[in-house]
């Protein structure tokens, strides 16, 4: 309940700060152009605050958050005095009115920018592109177990996700790309994987999978390292140093398998068979696994060994917070920006030609679990979060459909190439078109976000 609570304030936060942000890019610009501006709402529908400005602007606060306006001065809506014809929008020039339409995706790509910058400057905790035993398409190219992609197709990858990143536009394409990759010795080797070899099944959600990559984790011997005091596995007679080797018919490899195989075969008041190793001499013995309460695991009581040393260094290579100066930080800003501009229009080109799956467009729903998801791991992750929505929306709102900005710069652009504005029956056409497209549009967003919640 406190997910489903907190998603929905993080996505009202979120999206109300930006769609104020994108309103007050078009308000802006309208005022500089000497356009007046009647009301800047964010927000639709009912008005759950509003106040008159000085300025003769009504400010309104409504209640459904999915977006706002910015009503100025027109003729084509209302009659307009004489006196104050100089401030109608429909009176300025078309450099003018294509300012102020495009003003708002551009304060969105500003504040993209900015939210980056500060993100930098803040920092960031992220996961480097650190990998397990490789397989596949991995193992064949000569990855091994610890080594890190630092860069790809000559794009350095400082973290996991710019390395999905990078790669996602080969894997799409099918076609063989060079990797640079870094071992626990700092050794680099250049590689290529062979992504040509993606089969038709390849599903983009699940890119490391399907090129033979796992996110490193730490290989811990299946040794006992300490026991509870009181615990079952001291009951039952378990020493530190004790190796497991058998949980009834599994084979214990690892301590992940242990875990696996107690909470698979355990039962309230079943008794394990747990073979084990001690000095060389096999023991069975009899375990009964405890736990606290029915939504817990089941425990036998034991601890795991510490880590060797070369686990538990490729353990701090890992994980890294990636902070930069404040100077330094004007510049990674701008590239992240670029970076993940050109992966959603790529993205998006590949979804239009079916190459890539519509199920990559998010609605509302899982937008609003990333918010949630992302404020609850700190201020620096949901600045991430900010800026790749404000990305998406200045992206989306440049698409030439019609109702939207870029559907509008569509029109002037129209205008200015045969010298006369567009025909008020072809913007109704026009409208109905875009009205048409959005619907279709929000119903694949929310199709996608039901099946997620349904996986």
């Amino acid at each position: 309940m406190a997910d489903f609570f907190g998603s929905i304030w993080w996505f009202i936060v979120a999206l109300g700060l930006l769609v104020a942000f994108h309103e007050f890019g078009h308000f802006w610009v309208a005022r500089r152009m000497g356009v007046k501006v009647l009301r800047f709402s964010v927000g639709f529908g009912q008005a759950l605050w509003s106040r008159n400005g000085k300025d003769g602007t009504e400010y309104v606060l409504a209640a459904i958050p999915l977006g706002g306006y910015v009503k100025m001065l027109d003729e084509r809506e209302a009659p307009v005095a004489s006196s104050e014809l100089d401030g109608a929008f429909n009176r300025k020039p078309l450099g003018a009115r294509a300012a102020i339409v495009a003003a708002g995706p551009i304060f969105n790509l500003v504040f993209t920018i900015a939210a980056f910058w500060l993100m930098f400057m803040v920092g960031v905790p992220e996961v480097r592109a650190v990998f397990d035993a490789p397989a596949g398409i991995a193992a064949d190219a000569g990855m091994e177990r610890g080594d890190q992609i630092v860069s790809v197709d000559g794009a350095r990858t400082e973290t996991l996700i710019q390395a999905n990143i990078e790669l996602l536009p080969f894997a799409l394409d099918r076609k063989p790309v060079d990797v640079t990759v870094v071992d626990g010795s700092g050794i680099s080797r250049d590689l290529t994987l062979r992504l040509d070899r993606l089969g038709d099944d390849f599903r983009e959600e699940e890119l490391l999978e399907f090129v033979g990559l796992d996110i490193w984790s730490p290989r811990v011997e299946p040794v006992v390292g300490g026991l509870v005091e009181g615990g079952a596995a001291e009951a039952a007679g378990l020493e530190a140093g004790d190796r497991v080797l058998q949980i009834g018919d599994t084979v214990i490899d690892d301590w992940q398998d242990l875990g696996v195989a107690i909470q698979a075969q355990a039962g309230d008041g079943r008794a394990l068979a747990v073979e084990i190793d001690r000095a060389g001499e096999r023991r069975l013995e009899r375990i009964v696994p405890r736990r606290e309460s029915p939504e817990q695991p089941f425990l036998i009581g034991i601890a795991p060994p510490e880590l060797a040393a070369s686990e538990r260094a490729t353990g701090e290579r890992l994980f890294t917070v990636v902070r930069h100066g404040p100077v330094q930080s004007i510049g990674e800003a701008l590239n992240e920006t670029w970076r993940m501009t050109t992966a959603t229009l790529g993205l998006m080109r590949r979804m239009v030609t079916g190459e890539a799956s519509l199920s990559n467009l998010s609605g509302p729903i899982s937008i609003a679990q990333f918010a949630n998801d992302h404020a609850q791991a700190g201020f620096g992750r949901f600045l991430f979060f900010l800026a790749i929505l404000s990305l998406s929306l200045a992206i989306l709102n440049f698409l030439p459909i019609p109702l939207l900005d870029g559907g509008h710069l569509m029109y002037y652009f129209i205008e200015w190439i045969k010298g006369s504005p567009v025909s008020e029956q072809t913007q109704i056409v026009g409208q109905y078109i875009g009205l048409t497209a959005l619907a279709c549009l929000v119903t694949l967003t929310f199709y996608n976000d039901i099946l997620r919640l349904l996986d």
